[in-house]
């Protein structure tokens, strides 16, 4: 796995293990998330574009979108199975990629996770009552990222008025926290992308 920025707004991201991420629960031409600490600082911050054709967005550490962490593209205009490569803006390195199972997730989302050689090393998948949420969608939801086996992180929705918001719970794992982040994120841009079909 490439090395990433390993301190963000001065915050050092092996050292934390739980972070929010936010999100308004109505949007227009994009969704904005916002990921925190678990004592409030941000140290990621995402516009997601609703209507490009490849899908393509970066990852800052704030509002001021002056440092980018992470890019995230599409490698496919249309497909079932989505795949996103990230990499490092800075030095144009791969750090890893997802693939989302298309057909499977109609009934649970599920990302396969691959390092920066292409290799399976884990996968995202919604966990609870996913068939249920399909038609309820006021219900809330959940998410774990498992890697060699073992779960690295676990995402739970807490229910909030006039917001979205998910706290993100990381266990020590070989994959970078910037990383695992920027997987829970296109987790839950699926799960927002279907909402808004239903």
């Amino acid at each position: 796995m490439a090395e990433l920025v390993r301190e963000v707004a001065g915050v050092s991201l092996q050292t934390q293990g739980h972070y929010i991420i936010k999100r308004k629960f109505w949007s227009f031409l994009e969704r904005v998330f916002r990921v925190f600490t678990a004592d409030g600082q941000m140290i990621m911050y995402v516009k997601h574009p609703l209507l490009k054709l490849r899908e393509e967005f970066m990852i800052y550490a704030d509002e001021s979108e002056a440092k980018a962490l992470l890019r995230v593209k599409s490698k496919q205009m249309i497909a079932i199975n989505f795949s996103y490569e990230i990499t490092d803006p800075n030095s144009g390195h791969v750090v890893g990629s997802v693939q989302k199972k298309g057909l499977r997730s109609i009934i649970r989302d599920k990302f396969i996770i691959h390092d920066a050689a292409g290799t399976e090393i884990g996968y995202a998948e919604e966990q609870g009552a996913s068939i249920l949420r399909r038609f309820i969608p006021l219900l809330t939801s959940k998410h774990a990222i498992f890697v060699d086996g073992q779960q690295a992180a676990y995402i739970q929705q807490r229910f909030r008025f006039f917001t979205k918001e998910f706290e993100v719970t990381l266990q020590p794992s070989k994959l970078d926290p910037q990383f695992v982040l920027a997987v829970a994120l296109l987790a839950l841009m699926a799960e927002a992308r279907r909402e808004d079909s239903n």
